[in-house]
């Protein structure tokens, strides 16, 4: 194909034009510069289809079985329904393969990465997938089998496809960000060694995700997008530096300070005081992380920092949209039976989701269909005032008398611990 005719592509030309980088341009430097005639006639193969996907409206991709021995998962079928127009590209098969926790990788691994790729597949690469995946989007049947096993060879794994446990994703973390409040690595790495099997092997009602947060600000999105989600937080005080507090009015001044940083308070537990210091109603505090971010050195996370377990998040899917309910609201995270008791709870959740889920139902489904309480009650965790998916928002529960009934639990809890 390097030395036939380019096909048409008229329409995929125009997304060329405007002043954002575009994809096409990537496909045609693949099909005009590569020094591989495969690679070149493959990337001519696909902008041929997709314009012609362009022209009549339609998509000609369909799904199919495929993968490595051993697996179950981990690859996403593409076969083309206009093969025959389009010989080169009729296979195009998408393999996840799971990243190294936080996304950190030597340029070394990554030209190594590229040079198995572009030996075994079409060069194109996404990092990284919504899945959180290394995407190698584009090879053939044959070729499945030689790039696992190449890649394999130096330490890499597939990722989670169909109903099992998904590849799990954690944050940059402790090592470049300052906000961090667990070793978010650590956790990903227990979870996904003890779940291997779970990835590769799909046997769940759908699926189920680990995403791992080192703080609040949750730049994995853990508590939207995953059924089990882990947030480093703190439960003492927040830290306040009332000379860095000054220093920053000094410089933004007071009225900034109020519009950007007291009233943008969800809870309302700030105040900025006559004398330029700032008061803070811990008990209020909901961990939303504003202040933190606007006034990062001013103030700073407590020192009694864990983490909080959030379960049933996800995107649309049978009810729509779902957050993650508190189910652990503070956990500390200081020896090897810690990280051992997440991966026990992760166990029990799953296996009472995989006996009580229903086909295509995710965790927090399930959770909604049976309510919260069958839920705990099933994975064998005790009921905590703190277990509520939407604090201070609800309309339609009464709240008075909630705090002294919390109070009595405490106490319960208290007395429970001293006997």
């Amino acid at each position: 194909m390097a030395d036939n005719k380019h096909f048409d592509t008229p329409m995929l030309d125009e997304l060329e034009k405007g002043p954002w980088p575009s994809f096409i341009s990537g496909f045609k430097r693949l099909r005009d510069d590569h020094e591989d005639a495969t690679i070149r006639g493959v990337a001519n193969s696909l902008l041929g289809q997709l314009e012609h996907s362009y022209e009549t409206r339609k998509g000609y991709w369909k799904g199919g079985t495929i993968s490595v021995y051993g697996y179950g998962g981990g690859i996403i079928p593409r076969f083309s329904e206009v093969g025959d127009q389009f010989v080169e590209s009729k296979e195009f098969h998408t393999i996840r393969v799971q990243p190294p926790a936080g996304n950190y990788y030597t340029t070394d691994m990554l030209r190594q990465l590229g040079d198995s790729w572009e030996k075994w597949g079409s060069g194109l690469v996404t990092f990284h997938g919504q899945t959180g995946n290394i995407m190698f989007i584009g090879t053939n049947n044959e070729n499945i089998q030689h790039f696992f096993d190449d890649i394999n060879e130096y330490g890499w794994d597939l990722g989670g496809a169909g109903p099992c446990v998904r590849t799990g994703m954690s944050c940059v973390g402790m090592a470049r960000c300052e906000m961090s409040m667990c070793n978010e690595h650590a956790i990903h790495r227990h979870l996904m060694n003890n779940f291997t099997d779970d990835v590769h092997r799909p046997a769940l009602p759908y699926k189920f995700k680990f995403k791992v947060s080192g703080c609040p600000n949750d730049c994995q999105n853990a508590i939207e997008r995953s059924d089990f989600a882990v947030i480093g937080t703190w439960r003492d005080d927040m830290q306040v530096n009332q000379e860095e507090v000054k220093a920053f009015i000094a410089k933004k001044g007071r009225d900034y300070v109020i519009d950007n940083v007291t009233t943008r308070c969800p809870s309302d537990c700030m105040t900025l005081n006559d004398d330029d210091t700032l008061t803070i109603d811990n008990s209020n505090c909901v961990r939303c992380m504003h202040c933190l971010n606007v006034m990062n050195k001013a103030l700073t996370p407590g020192k009694d920092r864990g983490v909080t377990i959030l379960i049933g998040g996800k995107r649309t899917l049978k009810i729509g949209d779902l957050m993650g309910t508190v189910l652990v609201p503070f956990m500390k995270l200081d020896t090897m039976e810690d990280y051992e008791t997440i991966i026990e709870l992760a166990e029990e959740i799953i296996d009472f989701w995989a006996e009580n889920g229903l086909e295509h139902e995710r965790c927090g489904e399930m959770i909604e269909r049976i309510g919260l309480v069958n839920f705990i009650e099933g994975i064998g965790v005790e009921v905590d005032p703190n277990m509520i998916s939407l604090p201070r928002q609800s309309s339609y529960v009464r709240m008075d008398g909630w705090n002294e009934e919390a109070i009595k639990w405490f106490e319960r809890k208290a007395e429970e611990a001293s006997a």
